[in-house]
C-alpha cells in the first residue's frame, strides 16, 4: 500500500520494507557508488515488483539522478566502458559487452550468405564466434582479420586491397572501388554515434564513405555498436538510421534513445548482460 512519499511501503511479498524515500536515496546510493543499477537488483533487495522498481527509477530519472537503460538505470553522465585508443588487438581486453553483441551478430550468418565484416573491435571479436560448421564467403577490410581467417577452413576470404591504416585497416578509394564492385547478402557496420536524429556517423570521411558502399550493396545491414555510443552524433554522418534493418546493442542502453530509433522502424536486439 503506498499513499505518498512519506508513507511507509508494503512490499507485494508481505511485511513492512521502508519509506519510500529511504529506498530511493538507497538506489541513488547505489547508482552513484557502482554507476549503475539493474531492475532485479532492485526488486531482490528491496522486496518489491518490477513495475514498481521501474516507477522508482522513472521517479529517479525525473529528478535528473540517472537515465533509465533497458535493464535498470545508469548514473547521468555515465559512460560503458570502451576499448582503448592502442589498437593492437591481440593485446586489447575484451569487454562483456563487446562480447555478447559480436556472438549475437555472428549467430545471424547463414549456409552460402556473402557477408561483408568491417574492420574495428568488433571485426576481430566477431572471429571468434563465426560460424564453423557451415560454408560462407567473409569480405574483410582488414589485414589483421584476414590472418584470424586462414584457419576456418569453412571459409572463402577476401580482402579488400587499398593503403593500409596503422590500425591495419584499409578504407581509401582503392578498398572503396573494391567493395563497390561486390554484392552482400549481410554486412556488418559499426560507428562511433548513433541517434535517431543524425543516424549513424564515424570520424573520418573515408570510413564513412566507404562504409556507405557497404550499406548500399548490401541485401540486409546490421549495426553493431555498443550503448555508450548511442545518443552521441560523431563528425561525419553515414546514413540515417532506418538504413538497416537491424541493430545489436547491449543492457546499458537508455530506453528514450531506443525508443526514438524503434520508431523510425528499425528492429533492435538488446543483448543482455552476463551472470
Amino acid at each position: 500500500m503506498m499513499m505518498s512519499n512519506s508513507i511507509i511501503h508494503y512490499s507485494q511479498f508481505g511485511g513492512l520494507v521502508m519509506f519510500i524515500e529511504e529506498r530511493h536515496q538507497k538506489i541513488s546510493d547505489t547508482i552513484k557508488a557502482n554507476g549503475k543499477i539493474t531492475i532485479a537488483e532492485i526488486t531482490s533487495k528491496y522486496g518489491i515488483s518490477d513495475e514498481s522498481a521501474r516507477r522508482d527509477l522513472r521517479l529517479l530519472e525525473q529528478k535528473g539522478i540517472c537515465k533509465r537503460t533497458h535493464g535498470g538505470a545508469i548514473s547521468i553522465g555515465q559512460v560503458s566502458v570502451r576499448p582503448p585508443v592502442d589498437r593492437n588487438f591481440d593485446n586489447m581486453p575484451i569487454f562483456d559487452n563487446y562480447r555478447e553483441i559480436s556472438r549475437v551478430a555472428a549467430g545471424k550468418i547463414r549456409e552460402n550468405d556473402t557477408v561483408c565484416l568491417t574492420g574495428g573491435s568488433f571485426g576481430h571479436i566477431m572471429v571468434s564466434f563465426l560460424p564453423r560448421d557451415i560454408h560462407y564467403t567473409v569480405v574483410v577490410n582488414s589485414v589483421d582479420i584476414g590472418k584470424e581467417l586462414r584457419s576456418f577452413e569453412n571459409i572463402d576470404v577476401y580482402i579488400a586491397g587499398g593503403k593500409m591504416r596503422q590500425s591495419g585497416s584499409l578504407v581509401d578509394s582503392l578498398a572503396n572501388e573494391f567493395v563497390s564492385r561486390l554484392h552482400f547478402d549481410l554486412c556488418f557496420i559499426t560507428g562511433a554515434g548513433l541517434t535517431a536524429e543524425f543516424g549513424l556517423s564515424n570520424g573520418t570521411d573515408e570510413t564513412a564513405t566507404f562504409q556507405r558502399t557497404v550499406i548500399k550493396n548490401s541485401r540486409s545491414r546490421c549495426l553493431v555498436i555498443p550503448s555508450s555510443k548511442i545518443g552521441v552524433d560523431s563528425f561525419i554522418k553515414v546514413c540515417d538510421v532506418d538504413a538497416f534493418d537491424s541493430i545489436i546493442t547491449d543492457w546499458d542502453c537508455v530506453e528514450d534513445q531506443i525508443a526514438a530509433i524503434e520508431e523510425r522502424g528499425v528492429e533492435i536486439t538488446v543483448v543482455e548482460e552476463p551472470k
